[in-house]
């Protein structure tokens, strides 16, 4: 979709926004048992540590390396789109969870000499929820927004010398 850098730039600051929301907002609820009101405010604190982090994460290592690996699945072009981006989307997830439940095990959960173990189930309680948020709400959604800010521009259709009549 993105076909310039400034392009790829504006695409992963809407993808990143949307994902660590919805990610803030999900460990927030589970931490405090439920979402409140004041767990909105405390998740939206959060992102602010987050969404940086994540952009840096995204942008610059997993961009580059998921493409290549979901690309020796399915081929851009050839393959159905629908299953291009369901393979880039779920290898995207798959880089991107291990390494932002990583870093909020680091900055959040203050697990001292137990690291591993809270930082593993810190992964696996997101990885569900970080993988359907992404293939049917967040990338769906960021598709749509992208798409209405670079609208593709329209070519003029030049009549057929057959149809125009003297």
């Amino acid at each position: 979709m993105p076909k310039t850098k400034f392009q790829e730039f504006i695409y992963g600051v809407l993808m990143t926004f949307f994902m660590v929301l919805a990610m803030e907002l999900y460990n927030t609820g589970l931490r405090m048992q439920g979402l409140t009101n004041a767990g909105i405010l405390a998740a939206l604190q959060e992102m602010l540590i987050m969404f940086p982090i994540c952009f840096v994460m995204g942008f610059f290592l997993v961009d580059r390396i998921a493409p290549k690996i979901a690309f020796r699945t399915v081929t851009p072009g050839i393959d159905q789109p629908v299953l291009v981006t369901l393979v880039r989307a779920s290898v995207t997830v798959a880089f991107m969870c291990p390494i932002m439940s990583f870093w909020a095990t680091l900055i959040f959960k203050h697990p001292g000499s137990e690291f591993i173990p809270v930082w593993l189930q810190t992964f696996v309680c997101n990885f569900p929820m970080a993988f359907f948020w992404q293939v049917f709400f967040c990338g769906p959604l960021v598709r749509f927004l992208f798409r209405l800010l670079f609208r593709p521009e329209h070519v003029k259709v030049k009549p057929e010398a057959s149809k125009i009549k003297p």
